[in-house]
């Protein structure tokens, strides 16, 4: 017998072999209709699969989260199914989920060309196929066997992944009806009667196990989830996410653009300048008032630098280098080691630490070009690096001190919500088994202390140290990492950093690399994307913008435009010998925050009637009193 825990913590035998699905059954004929699958203490497991040896489980249905996962990987089959069904001669090669979807690569004959405009009628067969409702049966093979089968199909790219399997290893293939299966580890839904809230979205170029040098395939994406109003939601936020898209407003707004002279770099314009000084000039105050000092380190530096930080043994394929005086030399692709250079040139006591070292330093990585996707993803931008180094009785306090920091900043910026991750000792790694358990306990210490809601992202820590890093969530309810606390042991002992303890011996301080924003250049497509240009006051590059009616009011507009920019504010007098209307529209296009349009009653009287970009007008108001509205929202 075998011993079954449930949820609530009670516990059945059954006979070796009984299936999830049998279970339900026992439970309730309503819970086995509802079943999707089994969530395990070993994993998702589909309801047919039967079990032999003593579980915890729970059944889940689609109205677990966890349950998307197995719709989703489902839906992914059958959209291949009907791609085969409509274009013989295809074959198929992977198909996992992704966020919110999945993806299924194809290799089609060479006389089928697909696009965008074939996906409706690809959908329509996979509902032609749901109306049969194809139960999803697993069965295990020899790997002989599926090499033999799959090769008398002509399906290479299976037989190649068969091939990379362990030589002991049975091989898994999932049947879908009586005349499609697939190979595939599952879990899949027990039969298609599950699937149908879907959407194929779009399509793109992808290459077979991502090398460029091998076989170009067409790759479908699509979505599935278990309700028709969770799709729809869905597809709302793609639309809106488009509408909303950074390198569209960027081009529409004037604020940056990318020339092929310098591929993934961006080119900032006046008003992307302002928007970028206008960040960097509020991280500069919130790290004083954190208690960091700013540096500044050279972007070019001896490569002996790199093999002693340890980025040239675990970062050099994203490096840039080159040669000066006959010796060669790299482009910082980060500024950690030059800060340690700066402490090592002074003497420090305990007394003395922490050190709170910060620095806006441009760094250079390179990308692939097929990686880079614009403000997201370029190969030069700022960060708001910094870094501490302190004893390892602060690493405590610090790390709470930049977790404060980053909370005032995420939410000062608009960003309400955000979760953290703990991400541990990466497979290429310098350091030892010792320093690392140190580094881990000591980060997730502060994260139990923090009382907020954290994950374990294991495996995804910098080749250094370990870090938490911070993920924000936007308007539009999409995830976006940015804020990063890593602690580093190794590499102070990389350059013999040391300071003079409390015992009048010479210690080893610990660095903690951080950062709030992360890329200015990241961030900021994160800010235009999430305010859909629309930035508060405080962010804006254009503040108010003032447009006179006609020539009798430029006297006046220039008056009012000067004044407020004495007091501070970002203002542009708009006196172009363009239409009215044309000018208000071209205002409220840029998104500026404030317009003031200027006529006969505002210059006899001497006063302004404000219009914010939302489309409010407010009351006639002196000079002074518009000021201190602008005053007012700048405070708040």
């Amino acid at each position: 017998m075998i011993n079954v825990t449930f949820p609530d913590d009670s516990v059945k035998s059954f006979e070796p072999g009984i299936t999830g699905m049998d279970i339900a059954k026992g439970i309730s004929p309503k819970l086995a209709k509802k079943a999707i699958a089994l969530a395990t203490d070993k994993g998702t497991k589909d309801l047919l699969t039967p079990l032999v040896e003593d579980t915890k489980l729970s059944i889940l249905t689609s109205a677990d989260e966890t349950s998307l996962e197995v719709i989703r990987h489902s839906t992914a089959h059958l959209l291949a199914f009907a791609v085969q069904r409509l274009y013989p001669g295809t074959q198929v090669t992977i198909g996992p989920v992704i966020k919110d979807g999945f993806y299924y690569d194809f290799s089609f004959p060479k006389d089928v060309t697909l696009s965008e405009k074939d996906l409706p009628n690809i959908e329509k067969e996979m509902r032609k196929l749901l109306k049969t409702n194809h139960p999803f049966s697993r069965r295990v093979v020899t790997k002989e066997e599926a090499i033999t089968t799959f090769k008398g199909m002509g399906e290479h790219f299976k037989v190649e992944v068969i091939e990379g399997l362990d030589p002991q290893e049975d091989v898994s293939i999932y049947d879908l009806g009586a005349d499609w299966f697939d190979l595939c580890a599952g879990p899949h839904v027990p039969s298609s009667k599950h699937l149908g809230v879907f959407k194929l979205t779009h399509i793109a170029g992808a290459y077979w196990r991502g090398d460029e040098t091998r076989d170009q395939l067409t790759r479908i994406y699509g979505t599935a989830w278990a309700t028709q109003e969770q799709l729809d939601e869905h597809l709302f936020r793609i639309e809106e996410a488009k509408k909303r898209d950074h390198r569209v407003l960027g081009k529409k707004l004037g604020l940056f653009s990318f020339h092929d002279e310098a591929p993934a770099n961006a080119f900032f314009h006046p008003k992307g300048t302002q928007l970028y000084n206008n960040l960097q000039e509020y991280m500069r105050q919130s790290n004083r008032q954190a208690g960091f000092e700013e540096v500044g380190t050279p972007l070019v530096m001896n490569v002996d630098l790199w093999h002693r930080s340890g980025h040239y043994d675990n970062y050099k394929e994203n490096m840039y280098f080159t040669d000066v005086d006959d010796k060669e030399a790299a482009i910082k692709p980060m500024n950690c080691p030059g800060h340690c250079l700066i402490y090592k040139a002074e003497r420090h006591s305990y007394r003395s630490l922490p050190l709170r070292f910060a620095e806006f330093g441009r760094v250079h990585r390179h990308e692939p070009s097929g990686a880079t996707h614009g403000l997201f993803r370029v190969r030069t931008f700022i960060q708001d690096d910094a870094h501490i180094f302190c004893t390892k009785e602060q690493i405590r306090e610090e790390i709470q001190g930049v977790l404060r920091q980053i909370d005032k900043v995420y939410r000062h910026m608009g960003f309400e919500k955000f979760r953290m991750e703990l991400s541990t000792r990466p497979e290429k790694s310098i350091g030892t088994d010792e320093v690392w358990k140190a580094a881990e306990d000591a980060l997730e210490a502060v994260l139990k202390d923090s009382g907020k809601d954290w994950v374990l992202n294991p495996g995804d820590g910098a080749f250094y140290g370990p870090k938490i890093d911070c993920h924000l969530i936007d308007s539009l309810g999409r995830s976006w990492q940015c804020g990063t606390v890593q602690l580093d042991f190794s590499m102070p002992e990389r350059f013999g950093l040391e300071y003079l303890g409390s015992d009048d011996k010479k210690h080893t301080p610990v660095m903690i690399h951080r950062a709030v924003l992360g890329s200015f250049e990241r961030f900021l497509g994160i800010m235009i994307e999430n305010y859909a240009g629309r930035f508060p006051l405080w962010l804006a590059p254009e503040q108010v913008k003032v447009i006179p009616i006609g020539d009798r009011h430029s006297d006046y507009a220039k008056d009012v435009t000067q004044r407020l920019i004495a007091d501070g504010y970002r203002v542009t007098l708009d006196a172009r010998n363009e239409r009215l209307n044309f000018k208000i529209r071209e205002a409220q296009m840029t998104q500026v925050p404030y317009m003031l349009v200027l006529g006969d009653d505002e210059v006899a009287n001497k006063t302004l009637s404000p219009r914010r970009v939302n489309g409010d007008q407010l009351e006639a108001m002196s000079l002074e009193s518009f000021a201190k509205t602008l005053r007012d929202e700048l405070r708040s």
